[in-house]
């Protein structure tokens, strides 16, 4: 638009959702979502408004797609538009005085007050003949039509009739007159992933502990044979630590010793030997063509391999000898170790993001990626992200995405909520969380309303983990075998996505380092473990139940569904997910105490899950199989933690049929 038609412009488009920091970052949606967009639209006066949602995809012609938006009431308008491809899309909103409907709507009203109609009718008539001029083809051949009945000699009466057609108001506003059409002042964007960005069930593990023969250090081939394992409890992912060579300068002994003994393996995050560095795997685990037919393996059972991509160095990376520059070296020459007081990682030299070269090592970390990803891998986690430049992150994600647009990347950041947001918003696909430290049923709903409710949903899609290698939280070391089983039916039905560090998760691994501490005792970071995966005590038959469930219900399939219902006991929690193309409906109660029978009276509002106050409905316990008939929104409800402490009901609502008997479905 010229600047002398800007300034005869009358409409205004502020407030445009969903828009993160006022378009500086895209929104998140996978296939198939719709992206619902609103915004305030008004101008002047009286006048009607026509309005729509422009949007188009990286890589399409430059011509805009377009769905018109609808008025809420108030000035507020939506549209929406479906996504169907990955990448990036763009979309802004363009309005325009509708001048037809407002004359339409003043003929209306004209007729009402019983005024002369034949120089309104007129006016019409031009209004008429002006958008058959605009149109093309057929429409312009069927506007010309309408006009020369409006303007002709029937009467005022037919004329009238004529001119309240809907087939002609919906004709006019196809053709409006757009010349002196507003747009929103920024071009928005949506980041489109795949499905799996949305609803995943990851399962950490170390090759490295996966020999038959205890003691041995592990190979790709061995961890191939965990493979059906994974496969049978329901995991989509199967997340590796790094596989690069470790350091031998400094390496760490059992439970983060210094020093360590000939045959200690160190720490898989302690990258680079003689041997190479974050391209290579390291030679105890096999060889690269070993990787590339673990990962063939496991496509051919419906998992994923997640690779973990740690950007640090051992002292023996070839990095250090060849871009000494990418290093901070202290006043005498050496070079800085990690360090987080009171804790030190002399195996560890991190990059500086501040070298003069942080082009070159720009450069260089991307080229990880991109090899990894040439050899098949789809999905990274990444190791301490807000350790490293924030503008890195932007750049490096967009990069991959350009060649590999269904890249997944999983933020593993437990830092503050700024810093962890702005991660999230830079690009990361998923985020670690504060999850593994909400225990109560406060701080449960205070946190997942935040996350499910509050304007980080459109950038930041959480990732729960109960437990990793670098955190057993107190209330799985004193919980007992009923808290695993409390924080996995948690994690897998509050979020859409979630993992678990296995086996030491299924096997209830529960011995801390020493009192007060999050460290495992005998920590696979620095040893081999050898697991019983067989063990009768294992939560495995659990945890494929669960993860069933998850598949068959897409209730649990998202995230934005979440609402929390009253229950009259502080030790249980109850919340729903819908899931609204379905109608599949999810209730799930836990006994957060896992020490004690607990019992209580859950409050549902039952009109807005779709049932009348007085109905009976059927609860499905999708866990124990058992069925209850519940009547109204006040119910009763008891767990015994010593057996199954939670309920995952399915809600199957009871109808009247035709042939007067009842049914569920």
């Amino acid at each position: 638009m010229s600047a002398r038609q800007a300034g005869r412009s009358r409409t205004v488009i502020e407030a445009v959702a969903p828009a993160v920091d006022a378009g500086r970052f895209p929104v998140k949606r996978t296939l198939g979502e719709t992206v619902i967009v609103e915004a305030d639209v008004f101008a002047d006066g009286h006048d009607s408004l026509g309005c729509a949602v422009q949007f188009r995809a990286d890589g399409d012609p430059p011509e805009w797609r377009e769905v018109r938006m609808r008025p809420l009431g108030n000035d507020r308008w939506r549209g929406e538009f479906a996504v169907d491809r990955c990448g990036t899309y763009r979309y802004r909103v363009k309005a325009w005085v509708d001048y037809f409907a407002s004359w339409r709507r003043d003929l209306d009203k004209r007729i009402e007050a019983g005024q002369d109609l034949s120089v309104p009718l007129s006016i019409g008539t031009a209004l008429v003949e002006q958008a058959a001029a605009r149109a093309q083809g057929g429409a312009a051949a069927e506007l010309a039509d309408w006009a020369r009945r409006l303007g002709g000699a029937a009467s005022v009466e037919q004329r009238t009739a004529w001119a309240l057609d809907e087939d002609l108001l919906g004709l006019m506003a196809a053709h409006a007159d757009r010349a002196l059409a507003t747009y929103s002042e920024v071009e928005l964007r949506v980041t489109v992933d795949r499905p799996l960005a949305r609803f995943s069930a990851w399962y950490e593990l170390f090759p490295r502990s996966t020999s038959p023969v205890p003691g041995r250090h592990g190979t790709l081939r061995d961890c191939e044979a965990r493979l059906a394992y994974v496969a049978e409890m329901g995991f989509d992912i199967l997340y590796l630590p790094p596989i690069h060579p470790i350091g031998l300068t400094f390496r760490k002994g059992p439970n983060n010793r210094l020093g360590a003994a000939a045959d200690d393996p160190g720490s898989p995050w302690a990258i680079g030997s003689p041997a190479g560095g974050h391209t290579e795997v390291h030679p105890e685990l096999g060889t690269l063509d070993d990787f590339r037919r673990f990962l063939g393996k496991a496509r051919e059972l419906g998992i994923e391999v997640a690779l973990d991509i740690a950007f640090q160095c051992s002292p023996d990376h070839p990095w250090v000898r060849e871009h000494p520059q990418w290093f901070v070296h202290r006043p005498d020459g050496s070079i800085q170790y990690a360090e987080n007081p009171p804790k030190r990682y002399q195996d560890i030299y991190p990059l500086n993001f501040e070298s003069e070269d942080w082009e070159g090592l720009w450069q260089a970390l991307r080229d990880v990626f991109l090899f990894w990803a040439q050899q098949g891998v789809g999905v990274f986690r990444v190791d301490n992200p807000h350790t490293k430049s924030l503008h890195f992150w932007e750049w490096v994600i967009a990069e991959v995405k350009q060649v590999q647009p269904e890249a997944i990347f999983l933020s593993e950041a437990f830092t503050r909520p700024a810093l962890m947001h702005r991660l999230a918003k830079a690009g990361f696909t998923q985020s670690y969380n504060y999850f593994p430290w909400r225990n109560t049923k406060w701080e449960l709903t205070q946190y997942f309303t935040e996350l499910t409710k509050g304007p980080g949903r459109e950038y930041l899609r959480p990732n729960l983990w109960p437990n990793t290698p670098d955190i057993l939280p107190e209330y799985l070391q004193y919980g007992g075998r009923a808290a695993f089983a409390v924080r996995l039916v948690l994690a897998a039905t509050l979020g859409a996505s979630y993992g678990i560090y296995g086996p030491a998760f299924e096997l209830c691994e529960a011995r801390a380092r020493e009192p007060g501490s999050e460290e495992y005792l005998d920590s696979e970071k620095y040893q081999i473990r050898a697991w019983d995966i067989d063990r009768p005590d294992s939560l495995r038959d659990l945890v494929a139940r669960v993860n069933r469930v998850r598949r068959e219900n897409p209730a649990l399939q998202s995230d934005w569904s979440l609402h929390f219902h009253p229950v009259d006991n502080e030790a249980l929690i109850a919340y729903s997910k819908q899931d609204e193309r379905s109608g599949n409906t999810v209730l799930v109660v836990v006994n957060l105490d896992p020490h004690h029978r607990q019992s209580g009276w859950i409050d549902l509002p039952i009109e807005r899950l779709g049932m009348h106050p007085r109905q009976t409905y059927q609860m499905h316990d999708l866990l124990g199989g058992a069925r209850y008939l519940w009547s109204g929104g006040r119910n009763y409800v008891e767990l015994d933690p010593a057996k199954v402490p939670a309920h995952l009901f399915r809600l199957r609502r009871r109808l009247r049929s035709e042939r007067d008997f009842d049914y569920y479905f």
